[in-house]
């Protein structure tokens, strides 16, 4: 079994790959929850949605998130009712959280609803959130706090950031199936997703970390940063603000207590001493995935490692 932490859509792109190389039953993929949020009272999971509709073949992989073809008549109407509409659902996508919605209205867990889900679209993965009980991003910038979805989608990740909270994480509990999950693995993955807003907050629930770091598995991530850049999104601007540097030698030193290896760009090759100072081994590649084709030759690679 394969455990892989991941975000959205940088982390995306690795599990398709690793799908399209291995059995995807073999899959046990830990989602960050802490971009969550209620829109027109409905319960929207960005980051789990993205992986399942990723391994369900349905995703929008232009876009990089929603679903392929979907269309916006009902945003539209909202828009054209008044409502606040910037944050984009298309009517497909809708139904989507309008089924976790009344099944959280239910009673049922996220990680329940998340299971049922998958068994609908016929995904074979295990897809997990990282806590049943509901943990939400932060960003703090000059004129206060905003939700990360406000920074990330209504504001274009334009505002200063001076840090980052994730509201009631301390209180919180892996879901059920996590910890056994990350004990049990015969290798654990960090995707290239956003280490500070997409894998922080699942290493920030109380006994992740502490697992991770007595893991017998090898644990190998994947750079979400080349040179002084996020391969996409904010990434380096957000590790910036969190007092770490925005270069692999930032990511290494952000996971430096769980990491065994750190894959980088080819051309951070000039780090990878320095990286392997802190304890990681650090081999070198082409980390970006523009095809199908990047995205499989990337996860093949990987899954390479974990036998050194």
């Amino acid at each position: 079994m394969i455990v892989v932490l991941t975000g959205g859509t940088g982390g995306a792109k690795l599990v398709e790959g690793l799908a399209a190389v291995i059995d995807s039953a073999d899959l046990t993929i830990v989602c960050n929850t802490g971009d969550d949020c209620i829109f027109h009272g409905l319960h929207i999971s960005p980051d789990i949605d993205t992986i399942v509709y990723t391994l369900a073949g349905v995703n929008d992989a232009d876009k990089g998130w929603g679903m392929r073809g979907d269309t916006f008549t009902t945003l539209e109407q909202l828009r054209r009712l008044g409502n606040d509409a910037w944050f984009n659902l298309g009517d497909k996508d809708l139904a989507t959280h309008i089924t976790r919605t009344r099944l959280l209205s239910e009673g049922q867990t996220l990680s329940e609803i998340t299971a049922t889900i998958c068994r609908a679209l016929g995904v074979r993965s295990t897809i997990l959130p990282m806590s049943d009980e509901r943990v939400e991003t932060f960003v703090k910038t000059p004129v206060g706090e905003i939700s990360f979805q406000e920074f990330f989608v209504k504001e274009r990740w334009t505002p200063e950031v001076l840090g980052v909270r994730f509201a009631g994480v301390e209180n919180n509990r892996p879901a059920q199936g996590v910890i056994g999950a990350i004990r049990a693995a015969d290798a654990i993955i960090v995707c290239p997703s956003n280490p500070v807003t997409s894998i922080g907050p699942i290493l920030a629930v109380p006994g992740i970390r502490d697992a991770l770091k007595k893991a017998d598995a090898p644990v190998l991530g994947v750079s979400p940063l080349i040179g002084n850049s996020a391969i996409s999104g904010p990434a380096h601007k957000l590790m910036i603000a969190s007092g770490w540097e925005a270069s692999a030698i930032g990511v290494a030193q952000y996971y430096k207590d769980i990491l065994d290896i750190l894959v980088i760009d080819r051309t951070d090759r000039h780090l990878a001493s320095q990286i392997e100072q802190l304890g990681i081994d650090a081999p070198c590649t082409n980390i970006r995935m523009n095809s199908p084709a990047d995205k499989a030759r990337l996860a093949h690679e990987v899954l390479a490692l974990r036998q050194k």
